[in-house]
């Protein structure tokens, strides 16, 4: 790849650090909703704000010279339309470990020991007493074992618990997703952090989650339509199962939807990477993918490779 310059870049960061030669435009000289054609035409290489949602990705469209998509969340499922040919489309990988890995050990640790219902008592002035479950002496399942998963089986390492990944190649000591309905029942806690793909949706049927055990926690930090949401309300109902949840499926969860009362879960916003260890992390990314351009490198975390010469 040659080196690259005269490259317009649109970032949420008014002071994002560009190699000499690029341009940086970001909220504070281009908005992007009120943007001139001409001033549109010249951005190639585009980070969504985060969270921005689909309508951060729509913005794209109006991009007609855009080379780059470099999003900033590992997810990247959503921006796949977007894409056109000969762009590039990169994805957040790293940016978002520590934040989502350490919502997934928090949410175990806070459904296994009772916190919703401290709130809740607390809500009402109430000092109840109780015995809850530990997180320690239980087997752990992580599914989706890239960097997150990594992440959180090292998070994990902390405490007395056996910790058993599992991916779709088996590789890093894994094992294999393929070999996961027979391994399921013997898990006290199943945390799912992988990709939502053709293979991977609705992987939590009904059938699977009938395999879960007896007062197996489920802890979902992926995307929700890993989960089926029907199967899993009547499975929480049941009182069989408990959830903590970051995902849900349908995304945001409407305010009459039956998941919000079912017995045993914990719902969060989906805020596994809305952290403080955000930003500094997602601009080291960016600042680090331009450098490489600059220096007619490749980029990391590619997703589509397409042509930036």
């Amino acid at each position: 790849m040659s080196q690259q310059s005269g490259l317009t870049i649109w970032a949420q960061w008014d002071d994002l650090v560009v190699p000499a030669g690029f341009t940086l435009r970001s909220p504070a000289n281009t908005d992007l909703a009120s943007a001139s054609e001409t001033a549109l035409s010249d951005i190639s290489f585009y980070v969504p704000s985060y969270m921005g949602g689909r309508t951060a990705l729509e913005f794209s469209r109006k991009m007609p010279n855009l080379k780059v998509l470099q999003m900033p969340n590992a997810g990247y499922e959503d921006a796949i339309e977007f894409t056109r040919p000969g762009m590039t489309l990169c994805n957040g990988r790293g940016i978002h470990d520590a934040s989502t890995a350490e919502l997934a050990v928090g949410l175990a640790i806070a459904s296994l020991r009772g916190f919703p219902e401290f709130v809740r008592n607390q809500d009402r002035g109430q000092w109840v007493h109780s015995r809850q479950q530990s997180i320690n002496d239980k087997k752990v399942a992580i599914i989706g074992y890239g960097s997150i998963g990594k992440t959180v089986a090292r998070n994990l390492s902390g405490f007395d618990v056996t910790v058993v990944p599992f991916s779709r190649s088996g590789s890093d000591g894994a094992l294999k997703i393929a070999d996961l309905d027979s391994q399921l029942p013997t898990f006290d806690v199943v945390i799912l952090i992988l990709p939502l793909n053709d293979e991977s949706r609705k992987m939590f049927n009904k059938e699977r989650l009938a395999l879960l055990k007896d007062g197996a926690l489920l802890v979902n930090v992926a995307r929700g339509g890993i989960v089926d949401t029907d199967a899993l309300v009547a499975e929480l109902n049941s009182g069989r199962i408990t959830a903590a949840l970051d995902v849900t499926d349908p995304e945001p969860l409407p305010a009459d939807h039956p998941l919000w009362s079912a017995r045993g879960v914990m719902i969060a916003p989906h805020v596994g990477g809305n952290t403080s260890a955000f930003e500094p992390r997602a601009r080291r990314l960016v600042e680090a993918q331009l450098a490489r351009l600059a220096q007619g490198k490749g980029l990391e975390n590619v997703i589509i490779a397409g042509d930036i010469s």
